[in-house]
Order: structure tokens, then sequence, then C-alpha cells
């Protein structure tokens, strides 16, 4: 995405809902591959006359990605110039979260392999699902304060952070 808040949230049915804006001008393309693997990308048919005199509202640019809390094995979410918020997430695999000019903000996340978060111009902020003890880090933080070690060796999973001119404040909890 470019130029779109993210705000994933939990579903109530247990489905896949996404709120979003389009119009004439700028649209977005969903498709679900064979492999249920669901791919939203934004898309537009602008003149260059159409980039003068700035962005949209800000309420239509942002993405509610409702998301079910059980059967999830891999996120992947990129959006530039905007932040992307996370509730409570669980998966059996992979989250992989970055962001351009934006921040990372979750509540806490749970993964079953790897946690990537990756900000430039922008920060990291919330709780990560398990102990300081179960994971492998790599962080790599410049230009910013880093509550992470910039490497550990030891845990079954990994947690790579990278963070380009901005903060990370993450902590564990159990």
């Amino acid at each position: 995405m470019r130029d779109r808040e993210i705000e994933v949230t939990l579903s109530d049915d247990e489905q896949v809902h996404i709120q979003y804006s389009e119009n004439s001008k700028e649209y977005y393309d969903i498709s679900v591959s064979d492999g249920n693997v669901l791919t939203m990308v934004n898309a537009n048919n602008k003149e260059w006359t159409d980039y003068i005199g700035g962005k949209p509202s800000t309420k239509d640019r942002k993405i509610v990605l409702q998301m079910p809390t059980t059967l999830l094995d891999t996120v992947t979410l990129s959006t530039t110039n905007e932040d992307i918020s996370l509730p409570v997430l669980a998966v059996t695999g992979s989250i992989d979260i970055s962001t351009n000019d934006g921040n990372i903000t979750f509540e806490s996340l749970d993964v079953g392999n790897t946690l990537t978060l990756t900000v430039k111009n922008g920060d990291i902020s919330g709780m990560i699902g398990g102990r300081y003890e179960d994971f492998v880090i790599q962080s790599e933080v410049k230009k910013g304060d880093s509550s992470l070690p910039k490497h550990k060796d030891i845990g079954k999973k990994t947690l790579k952070v990278l963070c380009n001119n901005g903060d990370v404040d993450v902590t564990f909890v159990v």
C-alpha cells in the first residue's frame, strides 16, 4: 500500500472483512490465491494533473482489516506515509509488518516462528507474546533508542527489528 493507514481489528464472525474507500481514480486490486492468500494492492488510473492539490482525506486513506482470531498462519502488512496498528493477534507462522514514514503499534503479537518489524522515519511500540528467552533477536536501530539488544543468539522463535530514524519500545509478556 501507499499512503494508507492500516488498522487491524479482530473479526466477530471469524471471517475476513476489509473496509476501504475507492473512487474512479483510486481503487484496489483484491484477490485470493488458490492457497488462500489474500492480497490487496492499491491501483489507480490517474493523470499527472490528478496529483496536483494534495491527497484524499484521511478517512478515505484508511483501511480497516478485520481478521479472524483462529487459524492464521502468516500475516504481512506494508504501507508508506501512514501508521499500522494491530490488536492482540496470534499466528501459527510469521508476522511481517513494515512502514515508511509511519509508526507500528500493537497490543500483543504472538508468533509461532518469526516476527519482523521494519520502520523508516517512525517508531515501533507494543508487547510481544512470550518470554524474552523464547526469541533469537536481531535488532538494528539507527538514529533512535531501543529497548531491545542488538543481538541475542538463543531462542526457538525469531524477532527481527529494523528501525531507521525512530525509537523501539517493545516488551515481552507471558
